[in-house]
């Protein structure tokens, strides 16, 4: 049967009489119509209910493969420069245990006090006081205050931190207040900090 001929049959039916319990008699053209139909609302349903499913699956493992190559890349790089980075451990470990030397002991404050005092007296300084004061402790270290009362003129006291900060152990100062005495002396008052390793533990 021709397109036309379908199309003729198609326009001659009479669909008000059609029924569907006596589909095997329908026209051929019409049943044709009907199954094209059915085939495409499978092919729909077929879709949404699993290659849908599927495309999404297949998206989520494309996701996942995409950061599975991205750790492989990083982890290939550590690999090929592990060399560079066991080298990099070592010297941080020369450079942290170097940095631990300076940082006093409880035995060395003492000594770390009289480094101080012959500083102040080497920079024409006159010592009136220096005293430690409490301890504060910090997350990896515990802060060691001292509290320094010197007299002199501005130019020892450039003198005397000059001095402080060439000392071989760490060193730093804060909290100045320079006020005129009863001469043509300055009075300094000045807080150096030191500080010691708090291993682990410590409180």
């Amino acid at each position: 049967m021709s397109f036309k001929d379908s199309l003729n049959e198609l326009q001659e039916i009479d669909f008000a009489d059609l029924d569907i319990q006596q589909i095997g008699v329908w026209p051929s053209s019409l049943k044709t119509i009907l199954l094209v139909l059915v085939l495409i609302l499978i092919l729909a349903l077929g879709y949404f209910f699993k290659i849908k499913e599927m495309s999404q699956q297949h998206f989520v493992a494309a996701q996942k493969e995409l950061k599975l190559l991205e750790q492989y890349e990083n982890k290939a790089f550590q690999a090929a420069n592990l060399d560079a980075y066991r080298q990099q451990m070592i010297e941080l470990d020369e450079t942290f245990g170097a940095l631990l030397k300076q940082l006093p002991k409880d035995t060395e404050v003492p000594g770390l006090l009289e480094d101080i005092t012959e500083v102040a007296y080497g920079s024409g300084l006159s010592m009136k006081s220096i005293s430690l004061q409490p301890e504060r402790a910090s997350e990896f270290y515990i802060e060691l205050p001292i509290k320094i009362d010197v007299t002199g003129d501005y130019h020892d006291f450039g003198s005397f931190v000059s001095g402080v900060a060439a000392l071989p152990r760490i060193v730093t100062l804060h909290d100045y207040s320079i006020t005129q005495t009863n001469g043509t002396l300055l009075n300094l008052v000045i807080e150096a900090k030191t500080y010691r390793y708090k291993a682990e533990g410590v409180q």
